[in-house]
Order: structure tokens, then C-alpha cells, then sequence
């Protein structure tokens, strides 16, 4: 039934979005842009996290969660961590300008993660959360998902944003 809604709710979210293929005036396939906002609130509804359970990572946090992140050339980012929380629910969305700023971002993503199973991560439930953590990219788009309890939902919602409808 959960997994069935959250299908549910990516659909809803890329009809939302404007997602899927569309087509330019001569015939071929334009690249939708991806809401990385409408996204995140869909992953929020479908972990049941309440408004206040997470806070953005910006200024200086940022810089030390993910060096070199914001110095990158993007036209979307969103960062989330839990307020008050030791479960990890790290969430975080990224278009860059070109597919070589989503290339980077996934790096610098990845070094987060790395970062945190060689020794970051504490206690031994925070550092089994983190070795399932992974960071995903399409073209220009990169995220790093680190969720204890809804890894894999989370990591099919990224993926499903960027489905074709042709096929």
C-alpha cells in the first residue's frame, strides 16, 4: 500500500512539475526541467516528515557539509537535514547550468557521504544509514539521499522524475 502511493504521488508530482518529454516545434525532444521544490515536498509527504522536522543547509553549513557546492554554477539546490534528529534524513537536490556542474556536484555529494562512513557518522546506526546513502545524477541534476528509514522510496522518486513517457 506505501509503496503504491508513493507512485501515486510522483505522478501527481510530474504532472505538477511539467515533467516528461516535450516537444519542440520541429519534432524533436525538448528536456522538461524538473521542480526540485515540488520534488522535495513530495519526498517530505511521502516520509510523513511534519514542517518543521527538517531545516535547509545554507551560508557556512553548507560550505562545511559540501565544500565547493555552492561555488558551483546551479539554477536549483536544495539541502535538508533533520532540525533536532539523530536519524539520518540528508536530502540533497541539484541542477547545475551544464551536466559538468552535475558531474561536480555529484562528487562533492559523494565526498559528503564518504566523509561521513569513514568516521563521520558516530553512533553504528547512523553509519549503516550512511553506507546505504548514494548520490544520484541525471544530466545536470544530482542528489545525495541518506534516509535510515526511506532510502529506497526516496531514491525512486528521483529516478522517476526522469523517466520518458515514450518508450
Amino acid at each position: 500500500m506505501k509503496k503504491g502511493g508513493i507512485l501515486i504521488l510522483t505522478a501527481l508530482l510530474m504532472l505538477a512539475a511539467g515533467c516528461g518529454g516535450q516537444r519542440d516545434g520541429e519534432g524533436g525532444a525538448e528536456e522538461a526541467e524538473v521542480s526540485l521544490s515540488a520534488l522535495y515536498a513530495g519526498m517530505a509527504e511521502a516520509c510523513g516528515w511534519e514542517e518543521d522536522y527538517m531545516t535547509s543547509v545554507d551560508g557556512g553549513l553548507l560550505e562545511e557539509y559540501y565544500p565547493g557546492l555552492s561555488g558551483l554554477s546551479g539554477k536549483q539546490l536544495i539541502a535538508q537535514v533533520p532540525a533536532m534528529s539523530s536519524d539520518v534524513n540528508e536530502i540533497v537536490l541539484f541542477q547545475g547550468e551544464t551536466e559538468e556542474d552535475g558531474e561536480k556536484a555529484a562528487e562533492i555529494l559523494q565526498a559528503r557521504i564518504d566523509g561521513q562512513v569513514e568516521g563521520g557518522a558516530w553512533y553504528p546506526e547512523t553509519l549503516e544509514s550512511w553506507k546505504s546513502a548514494k548520490v544520484l545524477r541525471q544530466g545536470a541534476y544530482a542528489a545525495l539521499i541518506a534516509s535510515g528509514t526511506h532510502q529506497e522510496e526516496l531514491e525512486e522518486l528521483f529516478s522517476f522524475q526522469f523517466q520518458s513517457d515514450e518508450g
